[in-house]
This record gives structure tokens, sequence and C-alpha cells, in this order.
């Protein structure tokens, strides 16, 4: 049901034209941007678990994850905000993009860290390559990333100096990195990295076959956070090179079209929809092999999980439009005059020019 109504959320976004979508970015930003306030603040329960992720809309009971949609909004508003730079060739004033460009960023981020690290770390990191590649200045980029040192030193010094002040995912954060980095793994809690190692192991070459994992019985969020392990168990190493091929496909396809788009916001809207879908799908791969820590990052379109799903096909549907309105190959050949059939094509010398030019001259 998820994909198919995320199927449908890509036709729509596919037949909306892209440029259009700047009349809806600055609506939805403050909207997104209240609602991640409301889940931070809202301590709901689900099903007895924590859910301070999540955010359920009233009467049809249906929850929804906010931060997910703001990496479609935040990436779309710096892509516009470059876009507009690079088309009016102003240099960039580092005070005042502070402003219009760092300030919304650092909102979202702050709003979304203290529930959910591993999102919030993943959004600043796909902001700052989104606004690289648009062109910002190196030397800004420093800058920022200096002011930012500072706040995480002062944030890890206040966590050491006043645990019991902060948040309670603070010790949560704190206990992933000690599990990810202890060198004696018997002294630490390692119950869904070793479920994740026994499904791997046991898938071999060729896997197990479809639904005949063992290990979704017993690793927690099976079907979420660690479903690559289970992939892996029942479908093998071979299935994991093809499904790593899929994603390394679809990344391909979005460079070769990025090249191709010659709008700046056009380009940008590939680039900050498309390599996140990509980056979150090889930090959960990476997570199953312990190549990371827990986040708790779903597989792109293959995790269960209605916003992401959605928000993943929406996010396609929006590069579709934007690939859409690219020249086809066909109307650019029309435009290119070729010889009849059985004439020849005709490449006159230097002396031809000149002689029909005098012949012109005559004549006028």
């Amino acid at each position: 049901m998820h994909v198919s109504i995320g199927l449908f959320f890509v036709y729509l976004a596919s037949k909306v034209k892209y440029q259009k979508l700047t009349y809806i970015i600055y609506f939805l930003l403050p909207c997104v941007f209240i609602l991640l306030v409301v889940t931070a603040l809202g301590n709901n329960v689900i099903a007895g678990a924590n859910a301070s992720r999540w955010i359920k809309v009233p009467f049809i009971n249906v929850t929804f994850q906010p931060s997910a949609m703001a990496f479609v909004i935040l990436n779309m508003y710096i892509a516009h905000y470059l876009a507009k730079k690079a088309d009016s060739k102003t240099p960039f004033d580092f005070k005042r993009s502070l402003l219009l460009l760092w300030l919304p960023i650092a909102a979202f981020v702050a709003v979304i860290i203290p529930a959910n690290l591993s999102t919030g770390v993943l959004l600043l990191a796909t902001n700052i390559l989104l606004i690289f590649l648009g062109g910002y200045p190196i030397k800004y980029l420093l800058n920022v990333a200096g002011i930012t040192a500072v706040l995480v030193i002062l944030l890890v010094a206040l966590a050491t100096i006043f645990p019991d002040k902060l948040p309670s995912r603070f010790s949560t954060w704190k206990a992933r990195i000690e599990r990810f980095t202890a060198d004696d793994e018997k002294q630490v809690d390692n119950y869904q990295t070793e479920n994740a190692n026994i499904a791997i192991a046991t898938g071999k070459v060729f896997g197990l076959g479809p639904g005949k994992s063992v290990q979704r019985n017993f690793l927690p969020q099976s079907s979420s956070d660690f479903i690559f392990a289970i992939i892996v168990e029942e479908y093998g190493l071979f299935g994991a090179f093809l499904l790593i091929f899929v994603y390394l496909s679809l990344f391909f396809r979005f460079i070769i079209n990025s090249i191709k788009v010659t709008d700046s916001f056009g380009r940008l809207l590939i680039y900050g929809l498309g390599f996140p879908i990509i980056i979150q799908a090889f930090v959960n791969m990476g997570v199953a092999v312990q190549l990371f820590p827990t986040t708790g990052q779903p597989l792109p379109l293959i995790s269960s999980g209605g916003t992401s799903i959605w928000i993943t096909c929406a996010s396609i549907g929006v590069i579709l439009s934007v690939t859409a309105q690219l020249s086809p190959k066909k109307e650019v050949e029309k435009t290119i005059k070729k010889p009849e059939k059985n004439e020849a094509e005709f490449n006159p010398t230097d002396e031809q020019v000149a002689e029909a030019f005098s012949v012109v001259e005559k004549n006028a």
C-alpha cells in the first residue's frame, strides 16, 4: 500500500513543472519547521514506546516523521537560494548568507538532533554537500565549520559536566559510540550487531532463499534499520552486490542528468533531492556491516515505513520533472538541417566562398 501511494506521488510530482515549486517552498519551509517543533515537544508514545520522532495526525490516526520532510523542503530552499545567486552572478556575502542560508539550516538541525542525532547529522551533511556543489566559497564553508566545531565542543563539555541536566538521548548517543569503539566486544551489549553479523554470515553467496530468514525473528528492527542484513541472509552476497549496483546506477543517472540540465535550479534540485537517497542507503548498509554505529536510518524504498517511502518517491518525482524538460534527442535532430538522401554534403573552399561574395557584390 505504501509503495502504491508512493508511485502515485511520483506521478503527481513529475507532472508539476519544477520552476513552479519556488512558489510553495517558502510556504512549506516554516510549516515543516513548526511540525518539527511540535514533534520535539510532544513526547509522543506509540504502542507503549517512545516516538519522539513521529507525529500523529488527529482523527485519522496516521503517524508520519516530519524530519523526513525536512530533507526535501530544506534542500529545495537551499537549491533555490544558490540558483538565484548563480543566475544573478552576484558574489556571496558571508554575513548575509549566515542569515538567509545558514540560520534555517541551524534551526532545522537544532530541532531534529535532540530526538534523532543521526538524521540531524545526515541532514547537515547533505546540506553542506549541496552548498559546496552550488558554488559557495570554500573559505566561507571553513568559517562555518569552525563555528560548528566550537558549538560541538561546548555541547560535549556540557554533557560531560552536567550529565543529568541534558536529555536522555545524550546517554543513548554515548552508549552507541562506546559500543562501536569498544576494544573488548564482550564488555558491551552488541545484541543488534551480533544478530546482523549472524544473518550476513548465514547468507553466504546465494542466500537461504526469499522469506527463509531465521534472524529476522531475533533481530530488532529487521524490517527497517537492519533490513540489509536480512536481505543478505535471504539473497546472499549476490543479492547484496545486486542491491548496491541498483543504488549506484541510480546515483550515476542523477549525475548524468545533472550534467545535461542547463538551469541552475534544476541541476541543484537533482543534487539536493537525489544524493541524500544514495547517502542514506549506504549509511543503512554500513550500519548492518558495522562500518558505522547504529543510526536508525532506513534503506530508501525498501525499509518499512510510509513516510520514508512517500518522501523518497516525491523526491524522485521532482527529479523526473526536471529531466522531463530536457530536450529529447529527436527534437534536437529535427532542428539540424541534413542533406537529402541523394544530395552530397557541400563543403565550400575558401576560394569558392570568396568568388560567391564577389558575385553577390556585383549583382548588388
